[in-house]
């Protein structure tokens, strides 16, 4: 902890420089992306080939599915997708489909049990994936069950979150995919907290929502009595770690810091300063001191459309009836800032691609994390052939 408090002290000195020079992290030159990348569905699909369908994605806490035999069943972009944690306590992830007639398997959701029995022909399987039995087998015919079992996804548990490659028989190691980044989700000990709810919304295509999630510039006008009462805009501190970012935002408050030792400057957050912990593709993650909510967000199913999943957890479970509806409450307006400001802007930036009225859209020097994330898509679509620069300040 000593060396990551070290870091995060570093950052806030930095964005306590920010806010009294009224500066901010800048990248050494604009970027110009083509319109194109926001509407061209062959590029579309290739984002969802060579991005969503090759790399780690988050899907699950560890606390969404903790004891043995619990499960979570979800579609991802249009996969049907069950997790499950044996009686090893390993956590494994299966196509949710029976081998038979391509039955979901497990109904969506969570819940708890070693087998489960497909609603379609009773076929059962194990939560390891095992075929166990075929509804009267004697009148079925002879067939190889070895082929039947339900098909592995590349899945392994690190810091608390369960990741899912959703191409099979691909290597997946969740500690060296979250790379500098592993500390800080360690530290959290999210294995530990109270898992409270997720809720779902609809917006334009993924890089247009992601892109305000990468950004403070846009809180004045568009937050200006909800984000921007807390946190001043055009003022943030970003940090690389592969294609992750660690995204630093003060608050009005962060001068408070000079009436306390530097030495503790690292273990203020939330108390001057807040982090925005990106995780490339698709996942932000934001700790508040009244409650942390992440997003997940999944492309699709066209190419100007995204599901995002918004989840609620809290480092303890509220102990009466009333901090339970206070934190629900809370949980709620966060979800509605997010639906009514971000995602409703996100929609009309959408029309404003299609109109025709631009063949490009410009991040000033003060986007850097924006500039960062297409270099990245770029990188994997096998655009530019090099790995983007973990250094992106001037």
């Amino acid at each position: 902890m000593t060396e990551l408090y070290a870091q995060y002290g570093d950052a806030a000195e930095r964005m306590l420089h920010f806010v009294e020079t009224r500066s901010t992290d800048q990248a050494s030159d604009i970027m110009r992306v083509p319109v194109a990348d926001y509407l061209d569905e062959g590029r579309w699909q290739l984002e969802m080939e060579r991005i969503f369908k090759r790399l780690p994605l988050m899907l699950a806490l560890t606390i969404e599915m903790p004891n043995v035999n619990d499960y979570k069943a979800t579609q991802v972009m249009g996969l049907p997708v069950l997790i499950t944690r044996g009686k090893d306590g390993k956590a494994r992830a299966f196509l949710n489909v029976c081998k038979h007639r391509a039955m979901h398997v497990a109904p969506e959701g969570r819940g708890h049990c070693k087998a489960f029995a497909c609603p379609y022909h009773g076929w059962t399987y194990g939560n390891d994936g095992q075929l166990m039995g075929i509804a009267e087998s004697s009148t079925f015919g002879a067939v190889d069950r070895s082929t039947l079992h339900m098909t592995p996804l590349p899945c392994d548990e690190a810091a608390g979150m369960i990741f899912v490659i959703l191409t099979p028989d691909l290597p997946i190691n969740a500690v060296e995919w979250l790379g500098g980044m592993y500390e800080d989700f360690a530290a959290l000990k999210l294995e530990t907290w109270y898992f409270h709810k997720a809720r779902s919304m609809e917006g334009a295509n993924w890089k247009v929502a992601y892109d305000g999630y990468l950004e403070g510039y846009h809180f004045q006008a568009a937050h200006t009595n909800t984000v921007a009462t807390r946190t001043p805009s055009n003022r943030a501190d970003y940090e690389a770690f592969g294609p992750h970012i660690r995204l630093g935002f003060p608050q009005h408050s962060i001068g408070q810091l000079r009436d306390i030792p530097r030495e503790e400057w690292g273990q203020r957050e939330n108390h001057g300063y807040d982090f925005v912990r990106m995780l490339f593709p698709n996942f932000s993650f934001f700790l508040a001191p009244e409650m942390c909510q992440f997003a997940q967000l999944f492309p699709g199913p066209k190419p100007h459309q995204n599901t995002t999943v918004l989840n609620y957890i809290l480092p303890q479970k509220p102990e009466s009836e009333e901090a339970m509806q206070a934190f629900d409450q809370m949980c709620d307006f966060f979800y509605n800032v997010v639906l009514e400001e971000d995602y409703f802007l996100g929609l009309k930036v959408q029309n404003g691609l299609e109109s025709g009225a631009m063949t490009h859209q410009t991040f000033g020097r003060n986007e850097p994390g924006n500039q960062f994330f297409h270099q990245w898509i770029a990188y994997y679509l096998d655009e530019t052939g090099q790995t983007p620069h973990p250094v992106m300040k001037a």
